[in-house]
Formats: C-alpha cells, sequence, structure tokens
C-alpha cells in the first residue's frame, strides 16, 4: 500500500458523500486540477449560480460574441476567493494559443486565471469547451487525505465529458457511474466492516 503522502488525485473528480458535513460540498463533485504534497485545489462543477456568462462578461466590460456560450452559467467553483474566475477547459496548446495563467493538468484539462482567456473567447477564439467558476475549492496539506479517511469523498478518474457534454443536474449521478455505483446505494452512514 502507498504511503498516505504519496497520494496523487490531480485529473480526478472527488465525489462528496452523502452526509457531507460542509454545505459547501454537499451532493458536489469536484474536478481536481493539482494534488501534492502542499495540498489541493479543484473546481466544483455542478453549482450553477445566478449569473450567465453574458452577465460576467459585461462586468468586466467585455463583449461576448460566441452564441454558444452566452446562456452557459457561471458555476461556484468553492469557498475560496469567490471574488475570482477560474477557467476550466480544454487544451489550447494545439493550436498555439496560450495564455498568462494557465495550471495545465498532466493528462487532463487546463484551467485560466488571466483575463486574456475571457478576451480570446469575448473575440470568438479561445477553447472551444469551457466552464467557469467564481471561487475554488482548496485543501492544506493533508487536509485532503484526512477526509478521504473519513469517507468525505469518493473518488474515480476524471471524465471531460461529465465537465461538457453532461447536463448540470446529472453530473453527480454521472460522476457515480464511472465507479459503477448508483446514488441510492450510497448510505449517509460510514462503517467498516
Amino acid at each position: 500500500m502507498a504511503e498516505a503522502g504519496s497520494i496523487n488525485l490531480t485529473n480526478q473528480f472527488l465525489i462528496a458523500m452523502p452526509g457531507m458535513a460542509d454545505d459547501s460540498f454537499s451532493g458536489a463533485v469536484v474536478y481536481l486540477c493539482e494534488h501534492n504534497e502542499r495540498g489541493a485545489l479543484g473546481l466544483v462543477i455542478n453549482r450553477p449560480i445566478d449569473i450567465t456568462l453574458a452577465n460576467l462578461f459585461e462586468k468586466v466590460e467585455l463583449s461576448l460574441e460566441r452564441e454558444d456560450l452566452i446562456g452557459l452559467p457561471v458555476y461556484y467553483g468553492g469557498p475560496v476567493h469567490t471574488e475570482r474566475g477560474f477557467v476550466l477547459h480544454d487544451r489550447v496548446s494545439d493550436d498555439g494559443a496560450s495564455f498568462s495563467s494557465t495550471l495545465t493538468v498532466p493528462d487532463g484539462l487546463e484551467m485560466t486565471t488571466s483575463r486574456d482567456v475571457l478576451e480570446a473567447l469575448a473575440g470568438g477564439a479561445g477553447p472551444r469547451r469551457v466552464l467557469i467558476t467564481l471561487g475554488y475549492s482548496g485543501w492544506g496539506a493533508g487536509q485532503l487525505e484526512d477526509e478521504l479517511a473519513r469517507n468525505g469523498w469518493l473518488t474515480v478518474a476524471a471524465d471531460p465529458g461529465v465537465i461538457f457534454d453532461t447536463p448540470v443536474e446529472d453530473r453527480y449521478r454521472r460522476a457515480l457511474a464511472l465507479l459503477g455505483i448508483d446514488p441510492g446505494m450510497l448510505s449517509q452512514e460510514a462503517g467498516h466492516a
């Protein structure tokens, strides 16, 4: 068995177990952008808020021209820095585009926090598929491992189709299905055999 410190859940979904005590994460699916010895950073992918991308772009004084994005919701990414935007998107390096502040998730997606990605999207360019959040989810060193040991989360390799191609109300169920689990099979009680 691997040592607790060697676990790496980057490019995985965290799926909140029923009975999650923290309301910020009850019923949440989190895409983990980074997980290492210093902690973890992720974005909740199934909590839309009452702001559309068109509204968000207006607030940052950009005109969004991409019809496919105008009506999409902004998401609650987590309880940390809820005033800041985070753009989870397909990799764009294949077309030569790059942004000034992008975290490339190994074997996964990219997360950009700089305004230049919004400017590219406003101009009709940029990544094809995006999920934009306000705020992110963060854990200090050892904190996520402790929550996992207390049966707070299930983990599974992330599937971008759940993020970009699945209706928001089905994302929790689809993430569980990646593990072969139906939501009705889960109990709120943690137990040990």
